[in-house]
């Protein structure tokens, strides 16, 4: 299902978090999982306190973008900052979809900060069996 092209996907990581947040130009990596389930492949992405209205999905011929946005939480002018951990910034993920899969009937849930795509197997890709003709009858060459 998917292309694993990137080897340095983690170098690349911990260069984005020493870099601070993402932007637009220079967006940040975000965690996923991805596995088959029966007849579609679902994959999973970490998104904890992005609003559902800042998450963009766009699927290209066999490229999937997911990207979200996560905004500072609005505070008063009497709060302190004290610790800082949480990523702000935008989020972004490509991924190479495999010719087998369906791509018009991507299914999006959201769900306790989990993006869930489920993509259907095409119909083309599933197993199935073939039937054998058996001949009517010889047939002789002569010479």
């Amino acid at each position: 299902m998917l292309m694993r092209t990137d080897p340095f996907r983690e170098l690349d990581r911990l260069a984005q978090q020493l870099m601070g947040p993402g932007t637009w130009s220079r967006p940040s990596a975000m965690a996923m999982d991805a596995y088959r389930e029966g007849d579609e492949y679902v994959v999973a992405f970490d998104l904890p306190g992005v609003s559902p209205e800042s998450i963009d999905i766009d699927v290209e011929r066999n490229m999937l973008t997911v990207r979200a946005e996560r905004r500072p939480v609005a505070k008063g002018d009497d709060v302190q900052m004290e610790l800082s951990e949480r990523p702000l910034g935008v989020f972004s993920r490509q991924i190479v979809l495999a010719d087998t899969l369906d791509t018009e009937h991507i299914k999006a849930d959201y769900d306790a900060g989990v993006l869930t795509l489920r993509i259907p197997i095409a119909e083309r890709a599933k197993p199935r069996k073939i039937s054998i003709g058996v001949g009517s009858g010889r047939k002789e060459i002569s010479g």
